[in-house]
């Protein structure tokens, strides 16, 4: 089967999700609702094989939890997130080096400078929309020649029922969803052709469907992941809640035995600095 190829989305209509989410994510939520995103990091974990004298960048940190445990594999670890509050998380739980930095600036930061033999993200890259070239050109120069890219993100229909659900109840309010959804969503051979254009050899790449438990249900997941949705409608709490109850009872066989899931689709990747 031939692989939709979608094309990378423009500055001006990811403007309005790509510059405020920053200030948007709260870090209460995300351990309440997201519990399951550090702990399903473990297979691009065991990709990356961290080494004990090795210098390593997480790239959209969050809440720090996988960063702990990277900092027990090797030799520092610098941890990155565009959100303030997610990084004070990530301090409060012992991260040594935790800061603030949008991966879309990362390639005009002083950490761009060639020092890291890695860089790992789980669970960010789809987030940085806004140009996500950038993010891999600026990944590429905080690598060592040869140093590797190791990640795992959004793909290609992750989510796609419950965004699918958040267009639908923006477009029966009037609102064209499309300047308020934040995600890219690529296929592997998109990706891997804007990695391969970038500086980088693919050594791996694959799409990975994966049946999600919840930690809480959709509409909890939608109120930590989907805020960006809900800008229209700042300041109306009567409305951002029936639009939560509309998609969760739109997704109620997503619903079994109490547990709430989604599919998620995931991409995961290694690839190497060329020089």
């Amino acid at each position: 089967m031939t692989e939709p190829s979608p094309s990378v989305p423009s500055t001006s209509v990811a403007a309005a999700a790509g510059t405020e989410t920053k200030d948007s994510w709260s870090s209460q939520k995300y351990a309440k609702n997201a519990s399951f995103v550090p702990v399903l990091g473990a297979p691009v974990l065991k990709l990356l094989d961290p080494q004990p004298n090795e210098h390593i960048l997480d790239l959209g940190a969050g809440d720090g939890v996988l960063t702990i445990d990277l900092e027990k594999r090797c030799k520092s670890v610098v941890a990155i997130d565009s959100s303030a509050e997610m990084i004070a998380a990530a301090t409060k739980i012992g991260c040594k080096d935790a800061q603030v930095v949008d991966g879309h600036d990362l390639i005009e930061h002083p950490l761009a400078n060639g020092q890291f033999d890695a860089v790992f993200s789980n669970a960010a890259l789809h987030w940085m929309k806004k140009d996500p070239v950038r993010v891999i050109q600026g990944v590429n120069k905080c690598l060592k020649p040869q140093g590797r890219f190791v990640a795992e993100m959004g793909g290609h229909m992750n989510v796609a029922e419950v965004r699918s659900q958040l267009h639908a109840a923006l477009r029966k309010r009037g609102v064209d969803p499309e300047p308020y959804d934040p995600w890219f969503f690529p296929g592997a051979k998109t990706y891997a052709r804007m990695l391969e254009e970038n500086g980088f050899k693919v050594d791996s790449i694959e799409l990975i469907p994966r049946y999600t438990a919840l930690s809480t249900d959709v509409a909890g997941w939608c109120d930590t992941f989907g805020f960006m949705f809900f800008k229209p409608f700042e300041g109306d709490e009567k409305q951002r809640q029936e639009i939560l109850e509309e998609v969760q009872s739109n997704l109620r066989f997503s619903q079994d035995e109490g547990v709430w899931y989604i599919m998620y689709v995931r991409l995961r990747f290694k690839a190497t600095k060329i020089n």
